[in-house]
């Protein structure tokens, strides 16, 4: 999952960013409820399935 954000033309190129099956956006979306999520268990002190 990429973490966002993007250095459009150092890391990737524009084409590949702004492309309509780019899924960077969708990725970065997920990855802050994922990592949200994570750091709750983390914290609470409870064990991951």
């Amino acid at each position: 999952m990429h973490p966002g954000p993007v250095n459009r033309g150092v890391e990737i190129g524009h084409r590949f960013v702004e492309h309509e099956s780019s899924l960077i956006e969708e990725q970065v979306t997920c990855g802050v409820a994922v990592r949200m999520a994570v750091l709750e268990i983390l914290l609470r002190g409870e064990k991951m399935p």
